[in-house]
């Protein structure tokens, strides 16, 4: 496989038919994602479609090496997690796929990304090694064309006055933050944005009380005196990332694809508006595993849009996506 291939997706038929493809190769190649397919008895030839693919559960990444044939990483990213939690491992064997693939679809969805001033508000990420997301906004850094660009620990007076000055002077920003950073920002001190968009990777990792995403969004907004804030869902497990606009209305790019499982029955999917489990395809995943179960809960909004609801009652407490009902 080359880097570029998954970027390529231009009907739904195109990407069923490379992620079968991508299928075949894993229960063949993948020793992790076979062993899991033997255990549920899965017959290879009867898979015909995207509803028959087995999902590997994303704790696998915790207890095993997650490889589509053997490799050295170039890199090994790590999940966030407290004290005592066992971490996920996604081992990258090509890095350009990750750049490829975070570039591809945040400018399929914002634009160049050397047009925007790119602010990193993400501390809790910084004070650690192996961050996925650490990893994609340091390149985004350093493709900006504006010296303004860079992480803000705690600098919070010069990011508040960098940002108002920025936004006043019409220059397009990204400010992107896990959300108990954002919200510290807002207690402190109130703007008024016009040309900056605001971005949560969610998180607040037992820095503040957990919160629905819309309690959150009307805190931001008003602190930010803006009307939507934006957010961002990936994980470490993944090479890609969806985005949202505003009103929590997730989509994903046109080589990654969430379906909405029963929460009882791992093969039975449910229709628009009902809550279950999301399961992602994530077609630049083809080095590890492309079929991953979440432990996240949403539900379809229509064809092209979702929304993450929460996390299963049960699960870790880990990650940059954690939003509990």
């Amino acid at each position: 496989m080359t880097s570029a291939f998954p970027f390529s997706i231009q009907s739904e038929k195109d990407f069923e038919t490379i992620a079968l493809k991508l299928f075949k190769e894993q229960i063949q190649y993948n020793s992790v994602y076979k062993e899991f397919c033997s255990y549920l008895n899965i017959n290879e030839q009867k898979v015909q479609t995207l509803k028959e693919i087995p999902f590997l559960p994303i704790e696998f990444f915790k207890t095993h090496q997650v490889k589509t044939k053997e490799f050295t990483p170039e890199m090994t990213f790590l999940s966030s997690g407290t004290t005592g939690q066992q971490q996920s491992r996604h081992y990258v064997k090509d890095l350009k796929v990750y750049e490829d693939s975070f570039i591809h679809t945040f400018e399929e969805a914002y634009g160049p990304i050397e047009d925007y001033v790119i602010l990193g508000l993400l501390p809790s990420y910084l004070e650690r090694e192996g961050s996925s997301l650490i990893y994609m906004v340091d390149h985004f850094i350093k493709k900006s064309k504006f010296k303004e660009s860079g992480f803000y620990l705690d600098e919070i007076e010069q990011l508040s006055k960098t940002l108002q000055k920025l936004d006043d002077t019409g220059h397009n920003i990204l400010l992107i933050g896990v959300s108990f950073a954002l919200l510290d920002l807002v207690e402190k001190k109130k703007f008024q944005l016009k040309h900056s968009i605001v971005m949560e990777t969610g998180g607040m990792k037992g820095r503040r009380k957990e919160m629905i995403r819309k309690e959150l969004h009307a805190i931001l907004s008003k602190g930010f005196g803006m009307k939507n804030i934006h957010s961002e869902y990936g994980m470490t497990e993944l090479l890609s990332q969806a985005y949202s606009k505003g009103q929590s209305k997730f989509q994903c790019p046109a080589h990654m694809k969430i379906m909405i499982r029963d929460t009882e029955d791992p093969f039975c999917y449910l229709g628009l508006g009902s809550t279950g489990g999301i399961n992602v395809i994530d077609l630049a995943n083809f080095d590890s595993c492309p079929f991953i179960a979440t432990q996240d809960l949403g539900k379809q909004i229509n064809a092209t849009e979702f929304e993450i609801l929460g996390r299963f009652d049960q699960s870790d407490i880990r990650g940059c996506n954690l939003l509990v009902l």
